[in-house]
């Protein structure tokens, strides 16, 4: 069995939810209903990340792995799964205080792995294990539509894009948080291993992008974007990636903050200076918090933000 593609809230807002159709439950945290409290929806994969035990090898050479949960939308949400594995996303879910009683699991998909290493030259390497996993075979008739109607902002990222029914579920998703109102959130999280063709991953992430009232890339994601330009020029962000409907576009930059545009400002964020032991799930961190503050206070689009992590 494996745990089917949810949607979640972020941790620091006080509904966190798990959707996997009719069994959907809503868990309330710190004994407040807050029916009026801002709602952040994720839709995205949940996995198993296998992180090899020693830094600086390739995955061929690494000795050992230990298991975590990931996923970047699961990371930003706090995500569900099941089988062996899932089991332990839905009890890393009780320990965040989410009611994991509306899990759906899939019987005959397991739960996606992947297997994640630091290389020497600080590049991670990663190997996906998901043909097909639970997370692919999301049916449009298992989405909660009632919560998606009533979330702030609605989060996802690209790896559901890949294939069908799942597709078009995240596409229906999309759609109906933008009619009830919803601002919708992407972080693209490229994974070219995972898409049949760089071409297909540029396509397939850039055929949402216009719709995306927010959106998180890197700088190495923006140079595959737009096809080798450079990340650091104002005037290709602006040119080859900012929509006129798009409210704010964050740029990371590692240990060196972050980069932010809307419509009538843009400014740099430093980032906090520290020692990175692995800097895997460090975006979804990043999009965590600034979802949070995003959904509590709305006037952050016009005056801006003061700190990055």
């Amino acid at each position: 069995m494996a745990g089917k593609l949810t949607t979640g809230n972020i941790i620091g807002i006080e509904k966190l939810h798990i959707v996997g159709g009719a069994e959907d439950r809503t868990a309330i945290t710190n004994g407040n209903a807050a029916k009026n409290k801002p709602l952040v929806v994720c839709f995205g994969e949940l996995l198993i990340d296998f992180v090899s035990t020693v830094r600086g090898v390739s995955l061929a050479e690494a000795p050992a792995f230990k298991k975590a949960p990931g996923g970047a939308p699961a990371n930003v949400a706090v995500g569900v799964g099941d089988d062996e594995f899932g089991y332990m996303f839905a009890d890393i879910l009780k320990q965040n205080n989410v009611d994991n009683s509306g899990i759906r699991f899939d019987r005959i998909a397991r739960t996606v792995l992947a297997f994640v290493t630091l290389k020497a030259d600080g590049e991670r390497e990663f190997m996906f294990f998901r043909h097909p996993s639970a997370d692919m075979r999301l049916h449009e008739s298992e989405l909660n539509t009632n919560l998606i109607k009533q979330a702030n902002i609605f989060h996802y990222g690209s790896i559901s894009l890949i294939e069908e029914p799942c597709k078009s579920v995240h596409l229906a998703a999309m759609n109906i948080a933008k009619k009830s109102g919803s601002m919708l959130s992407y972080d693209p999280n490229l994974r070219l291993p995972l898409w049949p063709l760089p071409e297909a991953a540029q396509k397939g992430i850039m055929s949402i992008w216009d719709q995306s009232d927010i959106i998180k890339v890197s700088e190495d994601e923006i140079t595959f974007l737009t096809g080798g330009d450079d990340p650091y020029d104002d005037n290709v962000v602006m040119k080859k990636l900012f929509h006129p409907n798009l409210k704010l576009l964050v740029v990371t930059e590692g240990l060196e903050g972050c980069r932010y545009y809307t419509k009538a400002f843009k400014s740099r964020v430093p980032g906090i200076k520290d020692k990175p032991v692995d800097t895997t799930g460090a975006g979804d961190a990043f999009v965590s918090g600034l979802l949070n503050s995003l959904a509590s206070d709305s006037k952050l689009f016009q005056h801006g933000v003061t700190r990055s992590n």
